[in-house]
């Protein structure tokens, strides 16, 4: 076994060859904020949400290797501030009404959010006009909630083989997609078996008959912060 480690915020964190810094850290019972990273999938770092500090470089921590006397500093008041901002801008640039939300309590966007200390709005909205398809027989596609983290687009093509969706665009212009003539998820072979289903961090895909089920309370992020869950369940969240 490697006794290779590098130092988290003063802290030794081991690490296997191939490791990111995330994973190591995950691994060690250390939370480090996300909302584009599965530990199925291979890492993106789209959302920056995890953005660390190493020397002077600020670089994602999920796909950046883990290396042997590395020093990592993620826990300092600039980059709080920088992923509070990053946070209050994914609310801003779609459209988030938690309060009438199915996935409230659910919600890696929201728990982030909370547990960075938001609790109203800060940017002034943009309320972009988005479509809701509720063509499929099993699921809702509401992409007024997404946030473009790609991971419903790497598990549809990397684990699912389907690729049923995409994004498309640049920036603002960015929007998440389905490969349909129709641009319709009904027309596609989306289904409950597809890993796609279950990887949304918000209430962009929801499964239609199945509202409330859980009431609100008794949500996975009701119960403590995100950032005090285990390395387990963490990975399973």
């Amino acid at each position: 076994m490697s006794n290779a480690a590098f130092t988290l915020d003063g802290k030794s964190i081991p690490f296997a060859p191939g490791q990111s810094i995330m994973q190591a850290a995950m691994d060690a019972g250390h939370y480090l904020p996300r909302l584009c990273y599965h530990p199925d999938l291979k890492a993106h770092g789209s959302c920056k949400v995890c953005s660390v500090k190493v020397g002077e470089r600020m670089i994602s921590s999920c796909t950046t290797l883990a290396q042997e006397g590395q020093v990592v500093v993620s826990d300092t008041e600039q980059l709080k501030r920088e992923r509070l901002s990053l946070i209050q801008m994914l609310f801003a640039e779609g459209n988030h009404f938690c309060p009438s939300c199915e996935k409230s309590g659910n919600c890696q966007l929201q728990a982030t959010a909370y547990d960075m200390g938001m609790l109203a709005p800060h940017y002034p909205q943009f309320f972009p006009k988005r479509p809701v398809d509720a063509s499929h027989p099993d699921f809702v596609l509401d992409t007024n909630r997404c946030i473009f983290c790609s991971l419903c687009v790497r598990a549809s093509r990397d684990i699912d083989g389907k690729n049923v969706f995409a994004l498309s665009g640049r920036g603002i212009n960015t929007r998440l997609i389905v490969n349909a003539a129709s641009g319709k998820l009904g027309d596609t072979g989306f289904s409950a078996d597809d890993m796609a289903a279950h990887v949304c961090p918000v209430g962009a895909i929801l499964p239609k008959d199945k509202g409330f089920t859980v009431p609100i309370g008794a949500r996975t992020y009701d119960a403590k912060p995100i950032s005090q869950f285990t390395a387990t369940e963490r990975k399973e969240n």
